[in-house]
């Protein structure tokens, strides 16, 4: 029996696919890439932005084509758009044959079962509830990295955001059962573990009565094969001394913060529910980089939040500006149904949020390039991504870049790399967001 799988949204999303996918596996399914050979088809979805929603709908319609058109014979949808709108999704698009809530993936293969057996079924579980899986994940990255998911759900309510409606509330993974995962998959090969959820940097506060990602940390260092441990999600008001500490002592741990801040303004941190103030995350950012002087810092913003006015947008510019972040990325606010912020008054019009989004852009890629160009001449440690089609070049990443969102570094060379290993590397070059090197 051929299966599919679409994995839409975010890592966290990609985790749960994987999960799925090692269920399926181990039951003998195969899994194909080819639409037209797919006896089942899943997909999980996303609905955290517009855009990401209409993708979602939008890929379910085009499988939906394949019950007339192919061998399609279970269409499954799973995933936060799955959970927000199951109901919906059975009535309005008929050739989907069972929904899984985001608590409900382990669910997988009973849900196909059912589908082929013409049953159509919704799997919707307490949302507070950890899905328990024992067979292992099926990694779909290659397999020198992999996502970790330490926790699941979101206690911190935001007003733009639905996440705790579709994911429940916060709750840490158990370390031992992380650890088992972990160690499973260095033995596979791989080498970098990104660890993501919500907000990392709560981890363990749930079950262990005190914030232990630290703990967790020090743990995960002494697996063998680990070489790169990179974090994701950590909430600026929540870094502690803990974790500082443990990132300069560990060698293994990247020198790499993704802080989410959204935006600079007290008044608009303050509207979204936010937990810090302006003061704080510059105090927040000038510790992070005193403490570790080559630290890298990624951040999120959303432009054109409702009521913000062409001041707080220009000092949001200036924040950036001073600030300096390594790698930014910048949102328009997308109102969502059922969230406080989609009832506020004064709305921005969407060209207002995109001529805002473009000017921050516009100021971060003149940050980045010059960021970019300091690097010359320095000699950086790279993993191996893959070789450059029809050239004697591979292209990797250093500490300084997660996947599939930072830049990448070029290296021309005639010598023989595999995806994984690991070079030291020169930088000779730079290139917008990418740089050029050789080997050492």
């Amino acid at each position: 029996m051929n299966i599919l799988f679409i994995s839409l949204g975010c890592d966290k999303n990609l985790v749960d696919s994987e999960v799925m996918l090692g269920l399926l596996d181990s039951r003998g399914y195969q899994i194909v890439d080819d639409e037209t050979i797919a006896d089942v088809i899943v997909v999980n979805t996303c609905c955290f932005i517009h855009d990401a929603k209409e993708e979602s709908i939008q890929t379910i319609l085009e499988m939906a084509e394949y019950k007339k058109t192919g061998r399609l014979k279970a269409l499954v949808v799973t995933g936060c758009l799955a959970q927000r709108y199951q109901q919906e999704i059975i009535d309005e698009i008929p050739e989907v044959d069972a929904v899984l809530g985001t608590a409900s993936y382990d669910k997988i293969a009973e849900a196909i079962d059912e589908a082929l057996g013409g049953h159509s079924e919704m799997y919707l579980e307490d949302l507070d509830r950890l899905p328990q899986v024992s067979s292992k994940r099926l990694v779909t990255t290659g397999g020198h990295y992999a996502y970790l998911k330490i926790a699941e759900g979101c206690d911190k309510h935001c007003t733009y955001c639905i996440i705790p409606k579709v994911r429940g509330n916060f709750r840490s993974v158990p370390m031992e059962q992380l650890l088992k995962e972990a160690k499973e998959l260095a033995e596979g090969g791989v080498k970098e573990l990104i660890l993501v959820a919500q907000e990392t940097t709560v981890y363990g506060q749930d079950i262990y009565g005190e914030k232990s990602l630290h703990r967790l940390l020090r743990e995960l260092c002494k697996i063998d094969g680990i070489q790169w441990i990179r974090l994701l999600y950590c909430y600026p008001e929540e870094i502690d001394a803990n974790l500082i500490q443990v990132m300069k002592e560990e060698p293994k741990i990247c020198h790499y913060l993704d802080l989410p801040i959204q935006h600079a303004s007290d008044a608009i941190l303050k509207k979204m529910g936010r937990r810090t103030s302006k003061a704080q995350l510059v105090d927040t950012i000038r510790t992070l980089r005193e403490e570790i002087p080559d630290i890298t810092l990624r951040t999120t913003l959303i432009t054109g939040f409702p009521g913000e006015t062409e001041e707080q947008h220009q000092e949001l510019v200036e924040f950036v500006d001073e600030m300096e972040f390594d790698r930014l990325g910048v949102f328009t606010y997308s109102p969502e149904e059922n969230t406080p912020a989609a009832e506020m008054p004064d709305q921005i019009p969407e060209e207002v949020k995109e001529d805002r989004q473009a000017e921050l852009m516009e100021l971060q890629q003149e940050i980045a390039f010059d960021l970019a160009e300091d690097m010359i001449g320095r000699e950086v440690l790279v993993m191996i991504e893959g070789k450059v089609a029809d050239e004697n070049a591979y292209v990797g990443r250093t500490y300084r870049d997660a996947p599939n969102v930072d830049g990448l570094i070029f290296i021309n060379t005639d010598e023989e790399l595999m995806s994984g290993d690991f070079a030291k590397v020169k930088v000779t070059g730079a290139m917008e967001y990418d740089l050029i090197g050789e080997l050492m």
